[in-house]
């Protein structure tokens, strides 16, 4: 292309940017203004994508990290032929519009993850590079190279100052994803300063020290240095790429290189002058050349030919390799396998029992080889999560001679391992697992304990407003873990997860109410399933005594009740409590007091109930109700009603041996009985 029309399709993409924030009188103008040469390189001589198809398998990733920046995502989808219109940009933050604020998945075609919070998007593209990674390694074969994309990221020097971001890094450049490319739009500049203030480290020789290979791009605006940038990070295949571009925010305006640039309208009178100051005719606003939009959906429109070509690669894949190419199918497209949960076990009565998290790891290990596409691991927790896939691989770099293979779970490293391991890195986890999720082909799964979800918040809220089906397992659930003491025993933790919309939580009673939360959290697929399981033993109810576990589905359901179902106190529980309530039933009914036992496993899955089989369950006008739980009573009220109670946890644990920790806070069948009697007078 000619230096006229690469200028022109640049300067489209900065001022429509800029008018659409001005019109909306909301955004970020700063970073289009400065990044749209870097973006338009990458779209238009490098991005492999089908605006057609925004959804083809084999497309290339692009993640806008940056979230603020997303006016220049919106040009470039509208500019390169993507389901967005002149008219979607104009409405820039409105209420419909294809254009929100930050890019939203699911929302606008062609925005692959839903980012604003600063690291979440660099993270997500690590877990993006490592579905390809695992995919190819699985499924490619000499001569038939049917998965085989690149992963790419627009990051700013917020990102870069996450937490998620370094720690995501770390593991990317020890996983050698040599797919992985991020472009830092290094404009020195962000929201309330310049960088100078609070971030002056070295940023290439940081990712030099994390592994992977580093290019320093002097002037963002030079065409030919960033092509040659990009080109030498794709020719990379041992180590993930950063390529620094030098920028200037809001470039070309008269608040250039300024904070006041980032997060707010240039303001009438600047965008006048900046168009002038870059020769853009100032009236009207929103102009697209016909130059530039031909220029931009014929650069990008290749992607039509290229997924063309991909179908008949396919074609001839599952003529030479039938067996693969319908798994690999199967996968992208979201379909589970036949026959899938066969092998689930049914889990004996059993006084003892075994712990939830234990039982969990016996489903994984049932489910895992029927389920290629479920992969995970934990943040350095696997002997205590009971999350590991047996003989199932490690996804890692070969093993090399001298290095220590301890910990490894059987199967050998290579990149067709499903066994990953985060290290101690449980915000990075979550954002990566999001990743996997959203390139398509996995059902991945992260693991830590319950109290850690705290470092989790970020990547979970994400991932519910995204709609992602992923599965999270936390272990050790409550106060009742014991010895290891108030940092590690989760009180809040269980509230502050279900006050998360569209977000599964499910906290199972025994092992066999644990074989049903797998089978639904497989199952499920418009939101994210969180898994809570205990650390110590449980009975395994006798079925045949008590109702079965597929109530589990609905959230909720009576356990036990007495013959004349008339009730004079409903006691509920979830999780290690429902023992503890059924033992408490039978003392009361040894006084003549009709009980009912109700297993709550999960809120929401009862919420999503008809009304008529919620007021079965919990009758309207049996009001002596008592909810039994060893966590935070918030919520609890909406269950039990003002003539309830809650034994709950009101204040934070300490370090003693389980039974001290039930007797102290109690949790015992005499405390249940006691605030029982107290109900009923």
């Amino acid at each position: 292309m000619s230096a006229r029309i690469d200028q022109l399709c640049i300067d489209t993409l900065r001022f429509l940017s800029v008018d659409m924030v001005q019109k909306a009188d909301s955004g970020h103008p700063g970073l289009p203004l400065g990044a749209a040469p870097t973006a338009y390189v990458l779209w238009s001589r490098w991005l492999k994508v089908n605006p057609r198809n925004p959804d083809w398998a084999d497309r290339d990733r692009f993640v806008l990290s940056a979230g603020h920046g997303s006016a220049l995502l919106y040009s470039l989808l509208y500019l390169s032929g993507f389901d967005v219109s002149l008219e979607d940009i104009k409405q820039f933050r409105q209420w419909g519009s294809k254009a929100p604020g930050h890019p939203e998945r699911g929302h606008t075609p062609g925005v692959e993850v839903t980012t604003g919070p600063l690291g979440q998007g660099f993270a997500n593209a690590v877990g993006m590079a490592m579905a390809e990674a695992q995919l190819a390694a699985r499924y490619n074969r000499p001569g038939h190279k049917v998965v085989d994309h690149r992963t790419w990221v627009l990051a700013s020097d917020g990102d870069l100052m996450e937490g998620v971001a370094s720690e995501a890094a770390s593991l990317a450049g020890h996983l050698q994803l040599g797919k992985l490319t991020c472009l830092y739009d290094a404009n020195f500049v962000t929201l309330s300063a310049a960088t100078d203030i609070a971030f002056t480290e070295d940023c290439e020789a940081r990712f030099s020290a994390y592994g992977w290979h580093t290019q320093w791009v002097e002037d963002g605006n030079d065409l030919s240095a960033i092509d040659a940038a990009i080109r030498a990070a794709a020719a990379e295949s041992a180590r993930p790429s950063l390529i620094l571009v030098r920028t200037h925010i809001g470039y070309g305006s008269p608040k250039q290189d300024s904070f006041e640039a980032h997060g707010s309208p240039l303001g009438e009178e600047e965008v006048r002058l900046t168009k002038q100051n870059l020769g853009w005719p100032v009236e009207p606003a929103f102009r697209v050349p016909d130059e530039a939009l031909s220029t931009m959906q014929t650069a990008v429109g290749k992607g039509a030919d290229q997924e063309d070509a991909w179908n008949r690669l396919m074609q001839a894949y599952a003529d030479a390799h039938p067996e693969l190419a319908a798994e690999l199918r199967r996968r992208l497209e979201g379909v589970l396998p036949g026959g899938w949960d066969a092998d689930i076990p049914v889990f004996p009565a059993n006084a003892k029992g075994m712990a939830t998290r234990v039982a969990s790891g016996k489903l994984m290990n049932a489910l895992a080889p029927k389920l290629p596409e479920l992969s995970g691991g934990s943040a350095d927790l696997d002997p205590s999560t009971k999350t590991a896939l047996k003989g199932m691989g490690d996804f890692n770099p070969p093993l090399e001679a001298g290095e220590d293979p301890q910990g490894s779970d059987g199967g050998g490293w290579s990149l067709a391992g499903r066994n990953l391991h985060f290290g101690v890195r449980e915000h990075a986890m979550a954002a990566i697992v999001n990743g996997m999720a959203a390139h398509g082909g996995f059902i991945p799964y992260g693991a830590t304990f319950l109290v850690f979800s705290d470092y989790m918040r970020p990547p979970i809220r994400l991932a519910a407003l995204m709609g992602l089906h992923l599965i999270h397992v936390f272990t050790h659930d409550s106060i009742l873990l014991g010895e290891d003491g108030p940092t590690h025993q989760p009180v809040e933790q269980l509230a502050s997860l279900r006050a998360i919309p569209r977000l599964s939580v499910i906290r199972p009673a025994d092992a066999n109410e644990t074989a049903v939360a797998w089978r639904v959290a497989v199952e499920t697929r418009d939101r994210p399933v969180m898994l809570i399981l205990t650390r110590q033993d449980l009975p395994t109810l006798d079925r045949e005594v008590y109702a079965a576990a597929e109530g589990l589905r609905q959230g909720a359901y009576v356990l036990d009740a007495d013959a004349d179902d008339s009730p004079q106190i409903i006691l509920i529980a979830s999780g290690s409590e429902v023992s503890l309530i059924v033992e408490a039933a039978g003392r009361l009914r040894r006084d003549g007091v009709s009980v009912r036992c109700v297993s709550m496993p999960s809120w929401d899955l009862f919420e999503a109930q008809p009304r008529d089989y919620r007021d079965s369950v919990l009758p309207p006008a049996a009001t002596a109700r008592l909810a039994v739980e060893a966590g935070s009573a918030q919520g609890w009220h909406r269950w039990v009603g003002d003539g309830g109670d809650v034994l709950s946890v009101d204040r934070f644990g300490a370090s003693a041996p389980m039974q001290a920790l039930a007797d102290a806070y109690g949790f015992t069948v005499d405390n249940v009985v006691k605030r029982a009697r107290a109900l009923l007078g």
